[in-house]
């Protein structure tokens, strides 16, 4: 039975897009009739929006062994929301950006950027409440903070001494594909009602008091090559690091899944929603936080804490020391 609410829907909603076309509607929405929209080129048409204030993120940590070890972290609240107009079409979705402390390093930025969207939201439906698709892609980049950091510090003026692209911001950043599960020729994945029915979350993580609900499975694929041999190379050592500090959130072939937890819909502010990422990042940069606040650590299904494996880190990072004495400092860092 759908359950219709209207109390908490602000002054302005029309209605009608998500029954515009009936290959729209659940239980199996077919979304591709839609054109799959730049995610920052319309956002002069957004209304309204529905904010993440619990973004819960859920990953295997050691994917491939028999008992995987699911993590559950939940991300800064509001690090997302979906933007729609008064019709309940989707013109732009807001995705995370986080900050990940790397022992002996310091913090490294990981952002998922929207690159197409389509979709469609019904405010006043709190069963079928939204159905969209997305194309996304991982960023990864040393923030200010870790620049300062001896060892990144040396990274960094040995690339910049040859011109070579040194992730140490997003323009220059590890750039990091996904895919719809297990169909890697398919990068369109959808977003739609309800929690993840993969697997079970703890109470921790479910928020039942939320407006609604919306579920995204992405899996992680190779990073995108930039024909440089030693860029590349040093690329690969970086995320390998990342992913031991991480838990493995962004190892190629695993599965990042997310639960959405919407709060009440809400008006725009268009240049707020323009400028949210910027300000997100800046955020992140000065002191390795969030604007709205911290999220929460990862823990596993029991509720203990993940905490990376030191000595892990201790070897990848002498690893990239030794990679750097071979083939950058003792080669002189020929491009």
């Amino acid at each position: 039975m759908t359950t219709i609410q209207i109390s908490t829907i602000p002054p302005g909603w029309i209605g009608g897009f998500a029954q515009s076309n009936p290959q729209f509607a659940y239980p199996n929405p077919n979304l591709s009739s839609l054109p799959m929209l730049e995610n920052m080129a319309n956002i002069d048409l957004l209304k309204r929006q529905q904010g993440v204030e619990w973004p819960e993120f859920s990953w295997e940590t050691e994917k491939g062994n028999p008992d995987p070890k699911r993590c559950f972290q939940m991300f800064s609240p509001y690090i997302s929301r979906i933007g729609y107009d008064d019709s309940g079409r989707v013109y732009s979705i807001i995705c995370p950006q986080q900050g990940i402390w790397i022992p002996g390093i310091g913090c490294l930025n990981v952002e998922v950027t929207v690159t197409g969207q389509r979709g469609w939201v019904d405010e006043p439906n709190k069963e079928y409440n939204l159905a969209a698709d997305m194309t996304v892609e991982g960023k990864i980049w040393f923030s200010p903070g870790a620049n300062q950091n001896w060892f990144v510090k040396m990274l960094w003026n040995l690339f910049n001494t040859s011109n070579l692209p040194f992730p140490s911001s997003k323009a220059k950043a590890i750039r990091v594909t996904t895919h719809q599960f297990q169909n890697p020729d398919q990068p369109i994945f959808p977003v739609r009602k309800g929690e993840t029915t993969l697997f079970k979350s703890p109470d921790f993580a479910r928020h039942p008091e939320a407006y609604g609900v919306g579920n995204v499975e992405v899996e992680i694929g190779p990073i995108i090559k930039t024909n440089n041999e030693i860029v590349d190379t040093f690329n690969q050592l970086v995320m390998d690091l990342f992913n031991l500090g991480s838990g493995n959130i962004l190892q190629s072939g695993n599965l990042l899944s997310w639960n959405v937890w919407f709060t009440d819909p809400a008006l725009v502010d268009v240049e707020e929603w323009r400028t949210h990422a910027e300000r997100w990042r800046d955020s992140i940069d000065e002191d390795h936080g969030s604007p709205t606040g911290p999220g929460t650590i990862a823990r596993y299904f029991d509720g203990t804490p993940f905490n990376p494996a030191k000595e892990l880190i201790d070897e990848k990072i002498q690893e990239i020391i030794d990679w750097i004495t071979k083939h950058l400092i003792g080669a002189g860092l020929r491009a």
